[in-house]
C-alpha cells in the first residue's frame, strides 16, 4: 500500500490537479469526449467485477465500449486509475507521479479512442 507518509487523498489531490491540466490542453474535439468517459481514482485493482483477472500491478485501466462502438447501458465507459501503483512506479517521486498519472491517463484515453496498444506505442503512450 501507500507508505505512512503518504496519504492517499494527497495522491487524489496531486491526480485532480494532473488531469484538470491535461483537459485544459486537449484539443476541443478530444476534450469533449474525454469529458464523457469518468475517472475513478483507486489505490490499487480490487473493486472491479473482473479484478480478479488482474495482474493487481496495473497503473491504470479502461473499461467498456470505445468511442465508436455501440453503447451499452450495463457496461459504460470509465477509466480507472491505480494511485498506489503509480506512486509505487515511480519510487515515491512527486513530479514523476504527477507525470505518470498523465501519461497514464492519455494510455486509457486512447483505449476509448479505439486505439491498440500499438497505436499507443507510435504516440508514446506505452
Amino acid at each position: 500500500m501507500i507508505s505512512r507518509d503518504m496519504k492517499f487523498e494527497t495522491l487524489c489531490s496531486w491526480a485532480d490537479e494532473e488531469l484538470k491540466a491535461i483537459l485544459r490542453v486537449l484539443p476541443d474535439e478530444v476534450r469533449g469526449a474525454a469529458a464523457q468517459v469518468p475517472v475513478s481514482m483507486e489505490q490499487k485493482p480490487g473493486a472491479g467485477e473482473f479484478d480478479h483477472e488482474l495482474a493487481g500491478d496495473e497503473l491504470g485501466l479502461f473499461e467498456g465500449p470505445a468511442i465508436r462502438e455501440e453503447p451499452d447501458a450495463h457496461e459504460l465507459p470509465r477509466i480507472r486509475l491505480f494511485l498506489a501503483n503509480l506512486w509505487e512506479w515511480v519510487d515515491g517521486e512527486e513530479e514523476d507521479f504527477r507525470d505518470e498519472v498523465g501519461t497514464t491517463f492519455l494510455h486509457e484515453l486512447g483505449h476509448y479512442f479505439g486505439w491498440d496498444e500499438d497505436d499507443l506505442e507510435a504516440r508514446g503512450l506505452d
